[in-house]
């Protein structure tokens, strides 16, 4: 007698052809993927030239490379990235909240945890550079998406206002606004080099968000 079949053999010749087909499209897809990180990494080619465009509208933002984990010179400084907002509250009421520090929200997450989510580590800490690197120290858009990058930093804090109840019950955000909280890393002990404390602030403009942005719009 022969041994039972298991896995894909089990199935029906229908479902066979299902999963063989499913199976087919997440390869398709998984190379695809890593074809354009590939290609977005790799240097200046016939290829890049041709579809550059095609390719950076993949990658950005959400799958940019960045190497500054193999810089030679490590960042020295810590940013913090903060945001308040203009609220409407349910009994018509306008009023403006305080600053929600959220990387520091995002480091509670982080302390303690062995298994910590790559939107806690990554998510808002990219989106800044994303905005940084786009737009000139007047926030005057330096590039084609500069556009891009706001819309991406903004639809981030509006999520985490609306997942935080910013508004309170019935309210709604009307604007937001972000800045961003610089402090250098004190020396160690044992150095000779002299850093100030004091943090340096960036505040952006306020942000109007577009009718109807609320937790379901922004995703």
């Amino acid at each position: 007698m022969s041994a039972p079949r298991s896995g894909v053999a089990a199935l029906s010749p229908r479902y066979q052809v299902v999963a063989a087909l499913a199976l087919a499209v997440v390869a398709i897809a998984v190379c695809v993927h890593v074809g354009m990180v590939f290609l977005h990494v790799a240097p200046s080619n016939t290829v890049t030239k041709t579809h550059g465009e095609a390719i950076d509208k993949y990658i950005y933002p959400e799958f940019e490379q960045n190497w500054k984990l193999f810089a030679p010179n490590p960042l020295q400084q810590n940013i913090a990235v903060q945001v308040r907002a203009d609220v409407r509250t349910a009994d018509g009421a306008a009023r403006t909240t305080g600053w929600f520090d959220l990387s520091a929200q995002d480091g509670r997450g982080i302390d303690g945890n062995l298994v910590p989510s790559h939107t806690q580590q990554n998510e808002l800490r990219r989106a800044w550079d994303f905005y940084v690197g786009s737009h000139d120290s007047d926030d005057r858009s330096a590039g084609p998406r500069g556009a891009l990058s706001e819309t991406y930093l903004r639809n981030i804090v509006v999520l985490r206002l609306e997942r935080g109840d910013a508004a309170g019950p019935g309210g709604v955000i009307e604007r937001v606004q972000v800045r961003s909280r610089t402090t250098n890393v004190p020396a160690p002990e044992w150095g000779t080099d002299k850093v100030t404390s004091k943090p340096v602030y960036r505040v952006l403009p306020w942000w109007q968000l577009p009718a109807g942005e609320t937790e379901e719009g922004a995703q």
